[in-house]
């Protein structure tokens, strides 16, 4: 991949500040052991098991694009204009508890307002909690509904603390895991404690998910389908099957499973690298998408062959295939993990469209988040990170001779690397509140060089209850 030096090393120099907190340590009193525990002894966890649970959140998001330079523009490019677009979701989260092992789950949601440039022109798009097609309307609608099973395979219990789509009470320490309705698949697979919610960490959507990974999701990120997971304390085992969409970023999932699915394994291992701080978390997945999906070589033949602009939908097969890999890793570094960093690679097979997330067939993602604890304001939270997005050289030759995807599509395209910078600073204004404040520079915004680079503010109010 092609990199901007002086962007990248910003980037890593930022980080590596960030990381130097862990060697700060704010004063505190040293607590002694009770005298009816050891200080080498530990008792086992027990909790109440919760039945029913609800909680909730609600988060408003205003951005602001600032104007840039763009000598011309084509029907899915980022307008370089100034414009400021307010977004707000609003989730119920309710659970029931059937049986000790087996747990229903129902998620209400509603999505409203939309994003900069209707979300049109980036790869990382600026807002992760922007609904992708404006067409679909702002009715409340059912964002999850599912069942879990858990079984034990072998004895020990952990305690399970409350939270959305969580239970509290004991799950086994050991336990197979099977998810099936409708939820993101992106819930299961491809997670990082640091860079996984745009409602509370980074916005940017290199940032919530390796863009490469093209997982299967309607438009507004939920599928149907089937998740199995081994969980051991040391690794665990993922496999999903998934329905994809009947077209590119479509509202309908397709029901012929026999040519249309996603399917992905994922492998997640606990090495303990740093001995001072908990163990690393590295997650390898691959992935393999059946769906009516064009491939990019054959709609530029086709173009050519009739002396028109290319494009992809003419050219789209029943069952085409689309795979492709990634490496996820995170490292808690202090602050009883709250502090740590994380990173992501992904590339696939670059040849057939990009069908459900977003146009990049590379992708590369590292960054930071630090714990308030080092400034004693435990609720706040800093982030930096930086992406980067490329494409494969199909994909790259189909926009320059004027195809356009469903995010891509300045009519023309002077190709260079999709470069993302982010950073964000979270108030915990208190335990139910939080306010943050982000900036994003974006450089060649859509890959091509000849606009940018590109500015983005936001402020952003999260209630969770």
């Amino acid at each position: 991949m092609i990199y901007n030096n002086a962007l990248f090393r910003k980037g890593v120099a930022i980080g590596s500040i960030c990381a130097l907190f862990c060697s700060v340590h704010p004063v505190a009193a040293q607590q002694a052991p009770t005298k009816t525990q050891s200080p080498t002894e530990k008792k086992p966890e027990t909790a109440p098991w919760e039945w029913f649970g609800i909680t909730g959140q609600v988060t408003a998001t205003l951005q602001s694009l600032f104007p840039f330079h763009s000598p011309y523009e084509g029907a899915n490019s980022l307008p370089s204009r100034a414009e400021t677009e307010i977004s707000h979701t609003y989730t119920l989260y309710l659970g029931a508890r059937l049986s000790q092992n087996l747990e229903a789950y129902l998620d209400p949601e509603m999505a409203r307002g939309k994003g900069i440039g209707e979300a049109l022109g980036l790869a990382g798009f600026t807002n992760g909690d922007v609904i992708r097609n404006p067409t679909i309307g702002e009715a409340p609608y059912l964002g999850r509904y599912f069942g879990r099973w858990t079984i034990s395979t072998q004895p020990g219990r952990e305690k399970v603390e409350k939270g959305d789509n969580v239970l509290a009470g004991m799950r086994p320490t050991h336990r197979i895991v099977i998810t099936g309705g409708k939820f993101g698949s992106n819930d299961i697979f491809d997670t990082n404690s640091y860079a996984n919610s745009t409602r509370t960490q980074f916005m940017n959507w290199s940032l919530l998910n390796a863009a490469a990974y093209d997982y299967a999701a309607d438009t507004r990120g939920y599928t149907q389908g089937v998740s199995v997971e081994w969980v051991h304390p040391d690794w665990a085992l993922r496999f999903g099957s998934f329905q994809m969409p009947t077209v590119s970023n479509g509202t309908d999932l397709a029901g012929d499973l026999v040519h249309s699915r996603g399917d992905q394994i994922e492998i997640e291992l606990h090495p303990l690298l740093l001995k001072t701080s908990g163990s690393t978390i590295v997650r390898l997945l691959a992935y393999r998408n059946l769906a009516a999906m064009g491939n990019y070589r054959a709609a530029l033949q086709q173009g050519l062959s009739a002396g028109t602009i290319p494009d992809i939908t003419a050219v789209r097969r029943k069952g085409a295939v689309k795979y492709g890999f990634e490496i996820n890793f995170e490292q808690p570094l202090c602050d009883n993990g709250d502090t740590g960093v994380f990173g992501r690679y992904a590339f696939n097979e670059g040849r057939t469209e990009t069908f459900a997330y977003t146009e990049a067939d590379r992708s590369l993602s590292l960054g930071v988040q630090v714990s308030g604890k080092r400034w004693r304001c435990s609720r706040d939270h800093v982030g930096i990170a930086y992406a980067q997005n490329d494409l494969s050289s199909p994909h790259k030759e189909y926009l320059e001779a004027g195809g356009q995807g469903f995010i891509l599509g300045d009519g023309r395209l002077n190709y260079a690397p999709e470069q993302i910078l982010e950073a964000y600073y979270t108030f915990g204004v208190s335990r139910l509140v939080g306010l943050s404040l982000d900036y994003q520079f974006i450089a060649h915004p859509g890959y091509n060089q000849d606009r940018g680079p590109v500015s983005v503010v936001s402020l952003r109010l999260h209630l969770a209850f």
